[in-house]
């Protein structure tokens, strides 16, 4: 068997009694749904969540032959089940229903590793705590301004929102296909090198605890995209971040078959893409010449400077001439709600991070700008986040902070704690995100970003990220709230 091949077995479906477990609100498993009835496939749709809160999500599958289950998983469908497909969104280790199926002997597999089975162009995996989506982009955008092949068509998808099982009937040897991948996709990916060419690993640091359980478990399901990089694959990083180079050296000591590292860095000049005098340079297989100054970067922030990096060596990687990658790079315009410039209104330019839902996210955010900055801050407060090192940056950096949602008094006593000046920065308890655009639009003067990078998740008031950004651009292109004294409940003195 050809290296390339190794472990390429196919799961099969066609004919087999599947159940998909994991409807979704937002149709994450209809791209399974559909693509494995067109398989001929006998399909169960099975969901936690009852008809009424999936209405929009089944009538999207009302075409389909698909027997659905709703409002809970009984066991007595497994009688009826020789093949479980599991949404990523499934804790597996917590769910009776998956440990009754293992018991029973019913192979579980996912939609990522039915695609990985079968995609028969090379692939390039991203992953990493911060940052995957806009690396994951900018590579496609990178490919898409010239490949080394002429003839390729290049695809994205995986968790940034697009499943591909639907186009591998137009996939070809010849294509590329950038996925995002997160680690609730990978932590049970298939044992098989598959066409994995490249993976791109942006940062490690702790994330979803309250799922992995650990650090070390959490960090295991992300290596598992360097265990399945096919032999001979490039290996493209960040070697300025510790944590990520801790948990790489062992695993890449003990990898049976070699890769081609390629790690990126703006403060070692041996990196095979660094940065030298403001500048984007490569010094990889024989060449060292300049990419691009980190001016031209289109989205703001050190971060994005890290992303492009790393979007240049996946670029080197697949052979891309110098300006192939230039132009992808400056042509990018950004994903929505991470840091999307929405608009500049009386010399204030406003800012959507709603994709931020970590405090380490919105640090990343507030570290992006130079200019006075007005945040608003606070969301769910499931996670039980650590406030303490956002307070500290925030009473540091920012000249006001608009708090909402469930974290909102959690949040606002973590910055008052750090608070050097009695007066600034100024931080108020806002009613909704609505609220906290009013009172940023008073405080703000010319000069200023107004920021929304919550630092927690969206479900104490929205059904999504998606929601709260658009209603955050919304606000902000609204004419209402202008300025004037701000009769705002003041929380300067709370906590």
């Amino acid at each position: 068997m050809d290296d390339d091949d190794q472990g390429r077995a196919v799961t099969a479906v066609a004919g087999r009694r599947v159940t998909v477990m994991g409807v979704g609100r937002f149709g994450g498993g209809l791209g399974a749904i559909r693509w494995l009835v067109a398989q001929g496939a006998a399909v169960t749709a099975t969901d936690q969540v009852d008809a009424e809160a999936l209405a929009e999500s089944v009538k999207r599958i009302a075409d389909l032959p698909v027997d659905l289950v709703l409002g809970g998983h009984p066991e007595s469908l497994l009688d009826r089940t020789d093949l479980l497909v599991v949404s990523p969104a499934v804790d597996k280790a917590a769910s009776p229903f998956i440990r009754i199926a293992r018991e029973r002997g019913i192979p579980l597999t996912s939609e990522m590793n039915l695609f990985l089975e079968r995609c028969p162009s090379p692939i390039v995996g991203v992953t990493g705590t911060a940052g995957k989506s806009t690396t994951a982009a900018m590579i496609h955008a990178v490919y898409q301004a010239g490949v080394a092949d002429p003839t390729c068509r290049v695809y994205l998808g995986g968790n940034i929102g697009r499943s591909l099982l639907g186009e591998l009937d137009t996939l070809r040897p010849e294509d590329r296909v950038i996925l995002e991948l997160s680690s609730f996709q990978l932590e049970d990916l298939a044992p098989t090198f598959g066409n994995i060419r490249a993976a791109v690993l942006t940062t490690l640091s702790p994330n979803h605890l309250d799922r992995h359980g650990t650090m070390d478990r959490y960090a295991d399901a992300k290596l598992n995209l360097v265990r399945r990089l096919r032999p001979g694959g490039t290996l493209i990083y960040n070697r300025d971040d510790p944590t990520l180079v801790r948990y790489l050296e062992p695993l890449l000591a003990s990898r049976e078959h070699p890769v081609t590292p390629l790690p990126v860095s703006t403060v070692d000049a041996s990196a095979g893409v660094h940065l030298q005098d403001g500048m984007i340079r490569t010094r990889w297989a024989g060449s060292d010449a300049d990419v691009m100054p980190i001016r031209e970067v289109p989205v703001p922030g050190r971060h994005n400077v890290y992303n492009a990096m790393l979007a240049t060596a996946a670029g080197l990687s697949e052979g891309a001439a110098l300006e192939a990658i230039k132009a992808g790079l400056r042509g990018f315009a950004g994903l929505p709600h991470r840091l999307e410039f929405v608009i500049e209104r009386d010399g204030v330019r406003y800012y959507n991070d709603s994709k931020s839902t970590t405090p380490e996210a919105t640090l990343i955010a507030v570290a992006a700008f130079d200019a006075p900055l007005i945040i608003l801050v606070g969301g769910d407060d499931r996670k039980r986040s650590d406030f303490t090192e956002l307070g500290r940056c925030l009473a540091a950096r920012a000249r006001a902070v608009m708090c909402i949602g469930q974290t909102r008094a959690d949040i606002a006593a973590a910055v008052n704690r750090h608070r050097k000046d009695a007066g600034r920065p100024e931080v108020t308890l806002a009613d909704d995100v609505d609220d906290a655009v009013r009172l940023a639009r008073r405080y703000a003067v010319p000069g200023d970003v107004v920021v929304l990078s919550p630092g927690c998740a969206s479900y104490d008031m929205f059904a999504n990220y998606e929601q709260r950004g658009e209603t955050f651009r919304s606000a902000v292109r609204s004419d209402g709230g202008s300025p004037g004294a701000v009769p705002a409940e003041r929380a300067n003195d709370a906590g």
